[in-house]
């Protein structure tokens, strides 16, 4: 069973850091629990402002907001409730960011146009399934190769970064990803500098898991 963070707000505040080291204005917000965010106020100190007008113009946005169901269950088991409720969540809403992100950025200079990315966050559950949760897996899924692939004509790059990883007796690299690895991968991945032709792409952070370990051999050589 793959390892997920405990909040996904988590790495969404750890995807900041970056980003602002760089020198990047971010923005970033919270549903239930601004508890997290106090710790990105006192890092960086707060700023409030009316958005475009004293900001400039989004050229990176960062969709990782998602749910992962607590229970696993067969999909005989699996309510319609349930499963309309993760497909609108991870699914549906990252679709409405994008389209209303897309809609201001059609009316934007070619040099924003030039420079703007999306960054889905993905899951390994996208690509290899996940037993017990095939809804989730479905989200991640359609996300990563449909909508992102779909995309792709539409702007410069978009980049889903892998979030999950796998228990860490079967990883070929031995370790957890943390929220940082993949916070650096989403800052490379949208730097026009650095990854200026790439479109479309899944961008695999998950410590070699398509070379996972299935049977460790403990005989002696």
């Amino acid at each position: 069973m793959p390892v997920s963070y405990n909040s996904w707000i988590f790495v969404s505040l750890s995807s900041c850091y970056p980003s602002t080291e760089q020198g990047a204005k971010i923005t970033a917000h919270y549903n239930t629990n601004i508890s997290p965010l106090r710790n990105l106020i006192e890092s960086f100190g707060p700023s409030q402002g009316d958005g475009e007008s004293d900001f400039g113009p989004v050229r990176i946005i960062v969709i990782n907001h998602g749910i992962l169901p607590t229970a696993t269950m067969p999909i005989t088991a699996m309510s319609l409730e349930r499963w309309n409720h993760t497909i609108n969540t991870n699914l549906t809403s990252p679709f409405l960011v994008a389209r209303e992100y897309l809609k201001q950025l059609s009316l934007a200079a070619d040099e924003v146009k030039a420079k703007a990315n999306i960054a889905f966050n993905g899951s390994t559950a996208g690509k290899f399934g996940w037993d017990g949760c095939a809804d989730y897996a479905t989200t991640k899924s359609a996300m990563m190769y449909g909508l992102t692939l779909s995309l792709k004509k539409e702007i410069v790059k978009i980049a889903p970064g892998r979030v999950k990883s796998f228990p860490l007796s079967r990883a070929p690299l031995k370790k957890v990803a943390s929220a940082r690895d993949i916070a650096n991968q989403i800052a490379l991945i949208s730097s026009p500098t650095l990854s200026g032709h790439v479109s479309g792409q899944v961008l695999m952070v998950d410590g070699g898991m398509e070379g996972i370990l299935v049977q460790q051999d403990t005989r002696a050589i």
